[in-house]
């Protein structure tokens, strides 16, 4: 692909691609950025595979998670897209298109999430037509309940995953 599929303001969005993998590595390496995702070390390798599942996605759905740069910057500076997800527990989780965006610190608090998950919804609608997006957060993830809540999003249910208390959304477009 030569260039961004969606364009905001100040967001390029991206199909992903093989070189992005390093800038996913660097996203996910902060310990805050992480925090709601499980908090777990990630590794270049798992990185690898959220790079592979992302494009599988695309490839096999036609929609997925796009790879979020600073309109003019290379570095990736978060991903956010609708994707097809499985999560394994029902709750309309499962076989769904699912919304996510994780964003690096130097992203927070400035509207970026907010702004690309909003182009990527109206992308995906563009291109599918209106229908339910499942989203999920960690019920400690204040500010991303707060960017699902701006775009529609409302609370659906809830899930014990062991680990932590996930919040059950949807928006049915």
């Amino acid at each position: 692909m030569s260039g961004p599929v969606l364009v905001t303001e100040r967001l390029e969005l991206w199909r992903p691609q093989a070189g992005d993998h390093a800038g996913l590595v660097d996203l996910l390496a902060p310990e805050a950025v992480r925090r709601n995702l499980g908090a777990r070390p990630t590794s270049a390798m798992e990185e690898f595979n959220r790079l592979l599942r992302n494009a599988g996605s695309w490839a096999l759905y036609g929609y997925g998670i796009f790879t979020c740069r600073l309109r003019g910057d290379d570095s990736v500076i978060g991903i956010c897209g609708v994707f097809h997800s499985w999560r394994g527990f029902g709750k309309g989780m499962d076989d769904t298109p699912e919304i996510g965006w994780i964003f690096a610190e130097r992203a927070w608090g400035k509207g970026i999430a907010s702004e690309a998950a909003a182009a990527a919804i109206g992308w995906f609608e563009t291109a599918f037509g209106p229908r339910r997006i499942a989203c999920m957060i960690n019920d400690t993830n204040v500010a991303s309940v707060a960017v699902a809540e701006k775009l529609g999003f409302v609370r659906c249910g809830e899930h014990d995953d062991g680990d932590a208390r996930l919040i059950l959304l949807e928006r049915n477009g």
